[in-house]
């Protein structure tokens, strides 16, 4: 279970840091619509900090890649200088380096959304749900994708409501029309990498067959 203590400070860091990027963003409008999912969750969280859903880990990477989504609602997920900053850092160009023409933190984001929530979604499908076996592993995957497919929606809608400049920073498909399709997809390799791993951890601490029949015969 989570350690109240830890879970209360990564809190307060999330809000400064929150109140920080806050600050002058290169959108507003962007900013607000980015964060409207934000203000959803809030409940959220607290329900599951209530219930205890969460482990400390869990907690940890449910704040990493929400930092990271504050970091793309304040430049937009289009143009987060990332290759500017690598520049600064070595003086040499991250994307010259893959051969990239366009920014791809959104592509990172969404990558990083499954391999960091696939184990929150999955201590939910285990504590709240109660989900066992092939279904704790499936569930999570299941979150991963219909969110990722929501969150999409959610895009298409805004951009053709909104229009214009606003409408396409949001929307942030740098021209590509598979960008929806990549972005679910990147989603859903990161959560099957985080699963595979869980699984295989489960796997190996999991007792041999003898020795769970022994134990079951001495009982």
């Amino acid at each position: 279970m989570a350690n109240d203590r830890w879970v209360k400070g990564l809190g307060w860091l999330f809000l400064l840091i929150w109140g920080v990027l806050a600050l002058r963003p290169l959108h507003r409008q962007d900013w607000v619509l980015e964060n409207v999912l934000v203000l959803a969750a809030i409940p959220v969280a607290r329900a599951a900090w209530r219930k205890q859903v969460f482990s400390s880990l869990g907690w940890t990477l449910l704040f990493l890649f929400m930092v990271l989504h504050q970091i793309g609602a304040h430049y937009t997920y289009s143009e987060v200088p990332y290759d500017r900053w690598w520049r600064w850092l070595t003086g040499d160009s991250f994307n010259a380096i893959f051969g990239w023409q366009r920014n791809h933190f959104d592509r990172l984001a969404h990558f990083l959304y499954g391999l960091l929530l696939a184990l929150p979604f999955r201590e939910t499908s285990l504590r709240a749900i109660g989900a066992r076996g092939f279904w704790s592993y499936l569930l999570p995957l299941d979150l991963v994708m219909s969110s990722s497919l929501f969150y999409e929606l959610v895009e298409w809608l805004a951009a053709t409501v909104l229009g214009g400049d606003a409408g396409m920073a949001y929307l942030g498909t740098q021209g590509d029309i598979w960008d929806a399709h990549k972005d679910m997809a990147l989603a859903t390799f990161g959560a099957l990498l985080t699963l595979g791993v869980i699984g295989l951890t489960d796997f190996r601490q999991r007792p041999p067959s003898h020795v769970t029949a022994q134990t079951r015969s001495a009982t």
